[in-house]
């Protein structure tokens, strides 16, 4: 059978078609974040009117100061382990990658500090089988319903200990060990769940970047895409030896 020749064109026509979900919240001071982080500032440099003088016409241009880490962000290897891939050695076919959905957002409504288990990616790959080499796995909690409210998002009891969901160690080896994931991203502000993170226990994130690999965190709108068949677009800047920074995210469906 000889193989039908499409152009790039009638790719981008055919996606196009498509439905486009924005995965990504759109950042400003004030935002859920991790508590060790500083606010974001931002100044207004000139503001239409105000440069005229200077350019001739009027321009609208803000200078921000945010850690790197700041609303939906893309954390590459670097940002935990030293000596492996910063933001600018990350390839952009890693950006283009089959969506994988797991869905708990049920179980999370009962149990808030909920992590992931085998039994719920068992289930999943009941469904569509196995999850594919390659994939970015994202895991849909509801969690992002809850923003822009940090105290909701921390959601810390009288004793200060947070209760959030989250991954876990078995899953996490699963998909990057076995299933060979490309990324994972979650809608909390953490890769472990609120109960670790009360005690400095960041060790699943560290597990993520340890193996060479990048995640998301604070996605949002899962809630609007199907558990598998989609595409997402993981896209971010390229700062030289960047240690992290915001990512623009989205899926187009099937």
């Amino acid at each position: 059978m000889s193989e039908q020749k499409i152009s790039l064109l009638e790719v981008y026509q055919f996606l196009k078609s498509k439905k486009w979900v924005d995965l990504t919240h759109a950042f400003a001071p004030g935002i859920p974040h991790w508590p060790g982080f500083p606010n974001e500032h931002r100044e207004a440099l000139y503001y239409y009117d105000e440069g005229v003088g200077t350019f001739g016409t009027g321009i609208y241009v803000h200078l921000y100061s945010h850690v790197g880490q700041w609303g939906t962000h893309a954390d590459p290897p670097a940002h935990f382990v030293k000596g492996t891939r910063t933001l600018d050695q990350i390839d952009v076919k890693e950006m283009i990658l089959p969506l994988v959905v797991l869905d708990i957002h049920k179980k999370v409504e009962k149990n808030p500090d909920y992590t992931i288990t085998m039994e719920d990616v068992k289930e999943w790959e009941k469904k569509y089988g196995l999850i594919p080499e390659g994939s970015f796995v994202a895991l849909r909690t509801d969690w992002s319903k809850r923003w822009p409210d940090d105290k909701a998002m921390q959601n810390e009891d009288e004793n200060g200990t947070k209760h959030f969901p989250g991954w876990s160690h078995e899953v996490l080896k699963y998909l990057f060990e076995e299933r060979k994931i490309t990324a994972s991203g979650h809608e909390t502000t953490d890769t472990n769940p609120g109960l670790d993170c009360s005690k400095g226990d960041y060790s699943m994130e560290t597990y993520i970047l340890g193996t060479n690999h990048y995640q998301i965190e604070l996605l949002t709108n899962l809630d609007q895409v199907p558990e598998f068949g989609a595409i997402v677009v993981a896209a971010f800047p390229k700062p030289k030896n960047g240690s992290g920074f915001p990512a623009r995210v989205f899926a187009i469906l099937p």
